[in-house]
């Protein structure tokens, strides 16, 4: 995390007195309209020649749509202006600005927002290490304790607890979309011509990395299921989002798996992945996400 010209003295942070700035990758677009204190920072979409801005001007339909014509698409961070004009917005109503970014592995997105809050005394940019709905989970775990009064110590220490015990799992219908936009890293053991392969993923330390390989889409949303069962404890404490790429049906499939194996969970955040996640994973993507905030 880069704090950037924030004092610490102690103070008790609110939902009134404190904004979250989240890039367009944590696919929560509805994010400003639940939370009068969130703002989202769109990432490009380049496709036919032309720039989009995520979600704004291109919906995550029309990305796969294209995708599925045959057509590529490219992807670029916000620039530090576009985050600037976003802080400036904010800065006369709030004492804080906590900016949540995509892993700087992964992205120019963190470097752009750090470069815009050295302009802005409240920001403090977190690299959360992480992407999509495990983003927004994040802020959401950070939206809890403004509502009932905390501090940046707090923060920290759940920024800090986050990045070493949220899940992140997914499962894609093919590698090509990874493996052109260059993320795919050791992922690329799994490329081959076997039929109906389908490849169990995670995330560690900014690359995709692979976990298990399965044969067919049912047999990966089970083995998603299992490892969640494996790695969590049926809490009410445990909060959980699922995202999709043009695979609602397959999500509700998988929904149901998780209810079973952790009926006592919250399913906080069902989403469909964005065109800037979308066209680096590819229609037919399937993703998990977990965190058990025991500390809220």
């Amino acid at each position: 995390m880069a704090g950037t010209g924030v004092g610490r003295f102690v103070m008790n942070l609110t939902a009134e007195n404190t904004a979250i700035v989240l890039d367009s990758t944590a696919d929560f677009p509805e994010g400003p309209e639940r939370f009068p204190n969130w703002r989202i920072v769109p990432l490009y979409v380049n496709v036919g020649g032309e720039s989009y801005r995520d979600y704004v001007d291109l919906t995550p339909d029309e990305l796969y749509r294209r995708l599925k014509a045959g057509e590529s698409a490219t992807t670029s961070q916000p620039t530090p202006g576009d985050f600037l004009a976003v802080y400036r917005e904010l800065e006369p109503r709030y004492a804080r600005i906590y900016s949540l970014q995509l892993s700087s592995t992964l992205s120019g997105t963190f470097a752009s927002a750090s470069a815009a809050a050295a302009n802005v005394a409240a920001v403090r940019v977190v690299d959360t290490r992480t992407v999509c709905a495990a983003v927004a989970m994040l802020a959401l775990a950070v939206q809890r304790r403004l509502e009932r009064g905390t501090t940046d110590e707090e923060i920290d220490a759940l920024v800090e607890r986050y990045l070493t015990t949220h899940g992140l799992l997914f499962t894609v219908e093919t590698l090509d979309y990874l493996a052109r936009g260059g993320r795919i890293g050791r992922g690329a053991a799994f490329a081959g011509s076997l039929l109906n392969v389908k490849p169990i993923l995670g995330l560690k330390d900014g690359e995709v990395v692979p976990l298990k390989r399965v044969r067919g889409t049912g047999k990966a949303l089970k083995e998603l299921g299992e490892l969640l069962a494996e790695t969590t404890s049926d809490e009410p404490s445990l909060r959980i989002g699922l995202g999709q790429a043009a695979a609602p049906d397959q999500m509700l499939v998988l929904e149901s798996i998780v209810r079973a194996v952790r009926p006592q969970a919250v399913v906080e955040v069902t989403t469909a992945l964005g065109a800037v996640v979308g066209a680096h994973a590819g229609p037919g993507t399937l993703g998990l996400f977990w965190f058990d905030d025991q500390h809220e």
